[in-house]
């Protein structure tokens, strides 16, 4: 295995096919035990979004692999007051080892990593959520085995998750089809870019007909119909996007060993009814253990430990 030692991980189309194997391979032996890495490294949150998943995850990561976390809360730190990035990222560098951020603007992370030696990692932007999607494609590997050729269908908004969820499929060699209301599509420009990381016969599809792209599916995901920043326009957005609700009917167009993934938190009765959620076909809770194992591995990847 080749570590990705010294590099930012902003996104997840920035790596290659065997560099994300090899993050999955390495999530996969710590999670069994399989591997020991001693680390003596200090990680920084760095969080202007609230955060359960990612915040205790990274933090339960750092400690079990040896190392320290500061919770860089931005209400107590001079860049809440309005401190140049510039400026917190180049003093940030001389502490730290590692910077995880978690924030609106794609361009935001990508300031830090330009002012910032040290690795800086995406801990969502409203463009990428690109660590979820370790966890998600790592559990789909648990499901399933081999990736390749495996179709996944994702329904609701066309946000950063359907993004990341589009690019890290792409680079496995997996088909995904993301069911839309027309005016929530996902950017064309990830879209085109998913298309040039697949493999020659990988299906990336967009459309509106939510039945038809559940058909032949492995795995339904679906994400709140709101993102943070949007909850203004939750209620209107509800009947524009309940044909898109993961529902029992839904679930009937598809196999009994089809999945169902959802990256938290839900709004149920939304996006996804009880009954699916807690369902046997659910492996939502497997799905967010693994966001803890799937940091481990890149943050261990990253800092030149594995």
């Amino acid at each position: 295995m080749k570590n990705l030692k010294g590099k930012d991980f902003l996104g997840i189309g920035a790596l290659n096919h065997q560099e994300l194997q090899d993050l999955l391979d390495l999530a996969s032996d710590l999670k069994m035990g399989k591997r020991a890495i001693a680390c003596d490294k200090t990680l920084g949150l760095l969080f202007y979004k609230a955060s359960t998943r990612t915040r205790v995850s990274f933090t339960v990561a750092m400690y079990q692999l040896g190392g320290q976390v500061i919770d860089l809360n931005p209400n107590l730190t001079q860049v809440g007051r309005g401190e140049p990035i510039s400026d917190t990222a180049r003093v940030l560098d001389r502490y730290l080892d590692i910077l995880a951020i978690r924030t609106y603007k794609q361009d935001d992370l990508n300031a830090f990593a330009k002012y910032a030696q040290i690795p800086i990692i995406n801990a969502l932007t409203d463009w990428e959520h690109p660590c979820q999607i370790l966890a998600d494609l790592l559990t789909i590997q648990e499901c399933f085995g081999d990736l390749k050729g495996l179709t996944l269908t994702y329904l609701g908004d066309g946000n950063n998750v359907a993004h990341s969820l589009i690019l890290g499929c792409a680079l496995m060699g997996m088909n995904v089809r993301c069911a839309t209301p027309p005016d929530y599509q996902p950017s064309a420009q990830i879209v085109a870019q998913g298309q040039h990381l697949a493999p020659e016969g990988t299906e990336i599809l967009v459309t509106d007909d939510p039945i038809a792209a559940v058909k032949n599916s492995q795995i339904i995901y679906t994400d709140v119909w709101a993102s943070m920043g949007q909850e203004n326009a939750a209620s209107e957005r509800i009947p524009i996007f309940q044909p898109y609700q993961v529902n029992g009917q839904l679930l009937n167009q598809t196999d009994a060993s089809t999945i169902v993934l959802h990256c938290l938190p839900a709004h149920r009765g939304e996006e996804i009814t009880d009954a699916v959620l807690e369902g046997k076909q659910s492996r939502v809770w497997d799905q967010a253990e693994n966001r803890m194992h799937a940091q481990k591995a890149l943050l261990a990847s990253v800092l030149g430990l594995a």
